[in-house]
C-alpha cells in the first residue's frame, strides 16, 4: 500500500541517457527534456556553467578556464562527475518538489543503456542516477527500450528485430517473449560517422573541420546510397587549412559524404548480418515477414532503409519518431509494473 502511495505521489522518470542527447519522460506529463549530452564546467572550481544546448554551443569555443565535456562516450559514462551533474540538472528540471509537500518521495528512474555494457559500466549509471536524487534506478537494454517505444509486440512468441543506431553505439537485438534472444552492440554510430567526415576532409582537402561542423555536414547532405538529383545538394563548409592555419571554405558533395561514411556503415551492416546468422530459423521467418525496425537518430540518414533492405534481403523500415523510441520505451515500462520487471536488466 505504501509503495503504491509513493508511486502515486512522485513523478517517475524515464531517461534515454545517450552519447549525443538526453531525453527525459515524466510519468503523466510526457517528454519534457530533449537536450544534447554536454556539460560546461569551470576548470578550477568544477562549477557547472551550462548544460545541454547552451553547453553544446561552447564545444571547441571555450576559453582555457572552461571545459565543455561530453560525459558519455560510446554509450557509457566516461566522466562520472560530469554525468552526475548533468543527470542532476535534468532531474531538477522536471522534478521540483513543492515546498508544501517536502516529504514527497524521490522519483524512480528507468534508464536505457547499451546491451554491451559491463557490470562496472552499469553500476556507474546507477550510482550517478542515485547520487542525483533517484529513489530507485532500473536499467533496460536500449534495443528492448527502442522496441517498446516503437510499439512492437515484444511479449508475443514471435521474432522481432530492432536496430537502434544512436550517437555512440548501434544496438541490434532479436526479441521474443519479452526477452532478448540475440544481440549485438558495436561502438560504431553517429559520432564515429562524424569523425570519418573529419578524417575525409583532412585527408582529401587538408582541412580541419570541427566536431559540430562535421555533424552539420552529415545532417545537411549525409546519405548512404545514390539519390536522384543529389548533385544539386552541394554544401559549403568552413574549416582551418592545416598548412596555412587560416580559415578556408570547401564545397562538399553528397557522394563524397557517402564515401566517407562507407566504413562505419559497412561495420553496422556486418554486425546485423552476424545477428541474423545467429537467429533461430523460426524467429527469422517472423522477421522476414514483419521486417527489421530501425530506431535512433542515425536511422534518419538518407537512404539507410533502402541500403539495408538491399544488403540484408529483409524488409527494413524506420520506426515512427525514431529519436524518441528509447525514452518512450522507458515510459512504457514505467506505466506497466509487470512489464518493467520482465524487461529490466537483472529482472
Amino acid at each position: 500500500m505504501l509503495k503504491k502511495l509513493m508511486n502515486f505521489l512522485t513523478y517517475d522518470i524515464g531517461m534515454d541517457l545517450g552519447t549525443a542527447n538526453v531525453l527525459v519522460y515524466v510519468k503523466g506529463k510526457g517528454i519534457l527534456v530533449r537536450e544534447p549530452s554536454v556539460v560546461a564546467v569551470h576548470k578550477k572550481t568544477k562549477e557547472v556553467l551550462a548544460v545541454g544546448s547552451e553547453a553544446k554551443r561552447m564545444l571547441g569555443r571555450t576559453p582555457s578556464n572552461i571545459l565543455a565535456i561530453r560525459p558519455l562516450r560510446n554509450g557509457v559514462i566516461s566522466d562520472f562527475s560530469a554525468a552526475e551533474k548533468m543527470i542532476t540538472y535534468f532531474i531538477r528540471q522536471v522534478h521540483e518538489i513543492p515546498t508544501k509537500f517536502p516529504k514527497i518521495p524521490k522519483p524512480r528512474i528507468v534508464i536505457g543503456v547499451p546491451s554491451g555494457v559491463t557490470p562496472v559500466e552499469r553500476k556507474a549509471v546507477i550510482d550517478a542516477a542515485e547520487a542525483s536524487g533517484a529513489r530507485k534506478v532500473y536499467l533496460i537494454e536500449e534495443p528492448m527500450a527502442a522496441a517498446l517505444g516503437a510499439d512492437l509486440k515484444v511479449e508475443e512468441p514471435k521474432g522481432t528485430m530492432v536496430v537502434d543506431m544512436g550517437g555512440g553505439t548501434s544496438e541490434i537485438a532479436v526479441i521474443s517473449l519479452g526477452g532478448v534472444v540475440v544481440n549485438r552492440s558495436i561502438r560504431i554510430a553517429g559520432d564515429e560517422m562524424d569523425q570519418e567526415i573529419v578524417n575525409y576532409a583532412k585527408n582529401k582537402y587538408n582541412l580541419l573541420l570541427g566536431e559540430r561542423t562535421a555533424e552539420e555536414v552529415k545532417i545537411a547532405i549525409g546519405n548512404v546510397i545514390d539519390l536522384e538529383g543529389e548533385s544539386q545538394y552541394k554544401s559549403v563548409f568552413r574549416g582551418r587549412d592545416l598548412k596555412t592555419g587560416l580559415p578556408r571554405s570547401i564545397e562538399i558533395t553528397p557522394s563524397e559524404i557517402r564515401e566517407a561514411l562507407k566504413p562505419p556503415i559497412t561495420q553496422i551492416i556486418n554486425a546485423i548480418k552476424d545477428a541474423i546468422e545467429d537467429t533461430p530459423a523460426e524467429l527469422m521467418a517472423d522477421i522476414v515477414r514483419e521486417g527489421i525496425v530501425l530506431a535512433g537518430g542515425t536511422s534518419q540518414l538518407r537512404g539507410i532503409e533502402k541500403l539495408l533492405t538491399q544488403e540484408l534481403k529483409v524488409p527494413v523500415k524506420v520506426a515512427k519518431e525514431p529519436l524518441t523510441c528509447v525514452v518512450r520505451g522507458c515510459a512504457r515500462a514505467l506505466e506497466n509494473e509487470d512489464l518493467l520487471h520482465k524487461v529490466r536488466i537483472g529482472g
